[in-house]
């Protein structure tokens, strides 16, 4: 299986690294690997989606 790292996933995404390491301590992405000090990302992963809601309309990704 082929991993990536909390940098190239926040690149992916477009989304800060760090809010890729809270979404891996939540359990929001699936099949994540801890090493160490650091996560593994599954490549094939999808980002997870946005919970948050503006006013009660959903915000579009």
């Amino acid at each position: 299986m082929q991993y990536i790292t909390v940098k190239q996933a926040s690149e992916r995404w477009g989304i800060s690294d760090r809010r890729v390491r809270i979404l891996c301590e939540a359990g929001r992405i699936k099949g994540i690997v801890r090493e160490v000090r650091s996560y593994l990302i599954p490549a094939d992963t999808m980002k997870p989606i946005d919970g948050r809601t503006l006013g009660g309309k959903m915000i579009p990704e």
